[in-house]
This record gives structure tokens, sequence and C-alpha cells, in this order.
């Protein structure tokens, strides 16, 4: 469920159209310990009013400040704020810590017009990844143009964005001498698990934790239970015609756990049809390799077969469900963060 902290250009939209003055606060930059990642954001009105957050309490007093003085001046502005390590744990920079906060007026001056933020918004209600891309005081004038784009330019920022969008990470590339910040506004993570067995248990847990939007495919209804997965959205359907009305994307990790090819077969080959970031198979190396023969006597091409992650989960030596959910949720990971460490990638 989305929380305020995820709601903030909605949110700013909302209190623009409602009459109110409107600034938004953008982390841009972090340096050292800091308790919100670049891209956090707060929106501030006229009246001081606040949702959101950018540094978790300890800077914000300072940065409303600044705020309304944008809405009186209509000028963006870039702080930075640092915190000694004698003062960092009394505020929350556990060791010490910079940050960099973008403030800008919405509609007026020069911060971002409202149908820009409009676009924005429906871009994210679409489910459209969208970098929100901002020249930071580009030229001796002090000129802040701004962008909406998507995964298509073939530009080099076009190419920083799409990286930015990839890796799901927010912030500065340098194009020719100028510095341009990129928002990233990515759709949820999801997580679909192929088998309502033990290890599933943990893991749609720790998914859901890590901001996953976690789907249990199994047709045997009682290892796909309410009963097992409690607050877990639960498809009781063979897994090809599961995944099939599931919209795999890019923002999509596929895991089968069955160990049953009639059920992780279908679902491995509909999800090497679709733009998953990540694909991972339970069984041994004895099993993957029955499984490659398999998908090769089906006419997958080598390309696609590598995109298994099989053994799945990350080498730590796992026993339990538990260890072992923790594996695979760490391979996720990275595969999502380090672009690098994709496949092919």
């Amino acid at each position: 469920m989305a929380t305020e902290h995820d709601r903030i250009p909605e949110i700013a939209l909302d209190w623009a159209k409602g009459g109110r003055d409107v600034a938004l606060a953008t982390v841009v930059e972090t340096w050292g310990s800091a308790p919100r990642p670049v891209g956090s954001q707060l929106v501030i009105d006229g009246d001081a009013r606040m949702m959101g957050s950018v540094s978790g309490g300890c800077v914000e007093g300072a940065v409303v400040a600044e705020a309304l003085d944008a809405l009186e001046d209509g000028q963006p502005r870039v702080l930075t704020y640092g915190v000694s390590d004698d003062d960092a744990f009394a505020v929350g920079l556990a060791c010490g810590g910079t940050i960099r906060i973008l403030v800008e007026p919405v509609a007026r001056g020069q911060g971002p017009d409202l149908p820009l933020l409009e676009a924005l918004v429906s871009a994210r209600e679409m489910g459209r990844p969208t970098a929100y891309v901002v020249g930071v005081g580009l030229e001796e004038a002090q000129h802040w143009p701004r962008l909406l784009m998507d995964h298509a330019a073939g530009t080099p920022l076009g190419d920083a964005v799409r990286t930015a969008l990839t890796s799901d990470k927010a912030g500065f590339t340098e194009i020719d001498g100028e510095s341009w910040f990129i928002g990233v506004h990515n759709p949820a993570l999801k997580l679909v698990i192929v088998g309502g067995v033990h290890i599933a248990q943990p893991l749609s847990v720790m998914a859901t934790e890590a901001g996953y939007a976690v789907t249990i495919v199994d047709p045997r209804e009682a290892f796909a239970s309410p009963e097992r997965f409690p607050g877990q959205t639960i498809v009781n359907d063979w897994p090809d015609a599961a995944l099939e009305g599931l919209d795999l994307d890019s923002r999509t990790a596929v895991v089968t756990l069955t160990h049953d090819p009639k059920l992780d077969d279908p679902a491995i080959r509909t999800a090497l049809a679709a733009d998953v970031f990540y694909l991972g198979c339970l069984g041994s190396t004895r099993t993957h390799g029955k499984r490659v023969s398999r998908l090769e006597e089906a006419g997958f091409s080598p390309g696609q077969i590598a995109r298994i992650h099989g053994p799945i989960g990350a080498d730590i030596g796992a026993k339990s469900p538990a260890e072992i959910a923790v594996s695979i949720l760490a391979q996720i990971t990275e595969r999502l963060r380090r672009i690098e460490s994709r496949p092919g990638g």
C-alpha cells in the first residue's frame, strides 16, 4: 500500500489545484550516512504545512523556510546541509553526512509549471517508467529547463535516463559540462512466486517488506491458500494462464519453486517471452540441466536460457527455507540495483 512518502507529486498537484501555493523539495545528492535516499521528496504549502520527508526531521525546518522564500521570489535553489560527526547521531545521520536538496516553487517563476506536474502524475498513474529531468541552474542566467523522459531518447541524456530508470537510481549526470538531475518515477516492483511451497512463505513476507507487490501462483489450493499466505495476492490457476494476465514487465521478478516441470516450465516459458528483470528457478544443477534440455527442445535460444538463474539465489550456503528465501531476495536485489550483474548486462 502506498504511503504519503510515495505520493508526493500527487499531493502537490492536489494542493496546487486546490488553490494552495506549493513548493517541492527533492533530495538530489547524499554523502556519508543519510536517513532518506536520493529522490525522496517533501511538499510544502504557503502556510508551511508539509507532507513527506527529505531527512527524517533533521533539516525539514530549514527546508520549509527556504521553500517559503522560493514561493516569494519564484527561484529554485539547491541547498546543502552537512552534519558533523559530533552532532550527527542526535539528528539521525549516524555516521555524519551531507545532503543536497532541490527546492522548486510550483507554477511560478522558474519552477515547474502545472501541466508538467499533471503529465508526471498521469504517467505515474498509468505505470509508465518516467524520469523528471531538471537542468540544475544551467548557465550564468540560472536557467532551469525541465522535461519528462522515458527509455526512448537516443541522446547522451537519454542514455543516462535509461540507466537511471533501469537501475531505479535517481541522481546527477554531467552532459557537455552541464549538470542534470534525473528523478526516477518507476511503477511498483512486482514479484511473482510460482509454487505455494514452504520457501515461498518467508520469501513473500521479505519481498513485501522490500517493496514488492507479491503474487502467489499455484493451481493447488491446499498450497496457495490465504491461511498459508495471509494478506498476499493468490492466483489458483495454471502458471502460464496466470502469468499471461499479470502484465509482466521490466519491474517484475519471477521465481519458480515447485520442482514440478508441469508447473514450472509453463511459467518459465511465459517469463522468457516477457521483459522481466529476473527469472530464478529452484532446483539442483542436475535439475537445471534437465530444464535447459527441455527448453532447447522447445526452441529457446542459448541467450534466452541464459537469463534463468538456476540454481536460484546467491551462493551463501543457505539451508533452511528462510535462508534460501534470503538468498533469493539478495540475488533479485543485486540484479535490480546492479544492471551489470544481469545475464548479458
